[in-house]
């Protein structure tokens, strides 16, 4: 077991108000397209798109909203084509942040994220000015909560599977895979029946970095609602230590 698993966000993944539901939904029908369009739209043939239902599934997205995204990705009834786009840059106190993208206006996406950027006093960079201080992983989060069971047990069965690492915080278990692991782990955890809070390929931070300034956390924090509420937007990474 490790000890460098932040638990902090999960409660932020899990938040259930109506603007939260309604960014998350978006986030996750643009992947559905980006899934269906790269790899078919029968989840069994398309493992990413089973990946990505199983993610929507964990975050109370309608069955009919999901089967209604998937035609539309198919072909069905129009669609749209996503492009994936990365912008990586620092925050204030030198915090790195990694902003993932989904989008279909290149040049909206980068003039909005550059706003965010220099609203909290922060600076975009090259690519692969920050991105060399994370590691892609594939994330498994199960909250204690909706799975009772004894730790060693649920690190066997992930081991088993092919995880790479399994850690416990006081309320949650984390298990981390190779990107190329991933869906076949949670694949396994959840023909075992087992609740996943959230399931995805992320990018960890190898170290963490504590911003103390309270006017530093301020500007950062305004960069990362000024992200947050964009729709292009699907994921931001930092090695702020919560």
């Amino acid at each position: 077991m490790s000890g460098h698993s932040k638990f902090a966000n999960i409660k932020h993944k899990k938040e259930k108000n109506d603007a939260a539901k309604g960014k998350i939904f978006t986030i996750i029908g643009r992947e559905i397209a980006v899934a269906v369009k790269e790899g078919g739209a029968d989840p069994a043939n398309n493992s990413r798109l089973r990946d990505v239902i199983a993610k929507a599934k964990a975050n109370n997205m309608p069955n009919d909203t999901i089967e209604r995204g998937i035609k539309k990705a198919s072909g069905e009834l129009g669609s749209v084509n996503y492009e994936h786009v990365t912008y990586e840059g620092y925050g204030p106190g030198g915090i790195a942040i990694i902003v993932e993208a989904l989008t279909e206006n290149k040049n909206r996406t980068a003039s909005n994220v550059r706003n965010a950027f220099t609203k909290g006093s922060g600076n975009i960079g090259t690519q692969g000015c920050v991105s060399y201080m994370f590691d892609q992983k594939g994330q498994i989060i199960i909250d204690k909560e909706e799975y009772e069971t004894d730790a060693d047990e649920l690190m066997m069965i992930a081991l088993d599977a092919g995880a790479e690492d399994f850690s416990e915080d006081e309320d949650s278990y984390e298990i981390l895979t190779d990107p190329n692991e991933f869906s076949a782990v949670r694949q396994t955890l959840e023909d075992q029946g087992i609740p996943m809070a959230s399931a995805e390929v992320t990018m960890i931070p190898q170290n963490y970095v504590a911003l103390t300034d309270e006017t530093a956390l301020k500007q950062l924090n305004r960069t990362l609602d000024l992200l947050d509420e964009d729709d292009d937007v699907q994921a931001v990474h930092t090695n702020l230590e919560e």
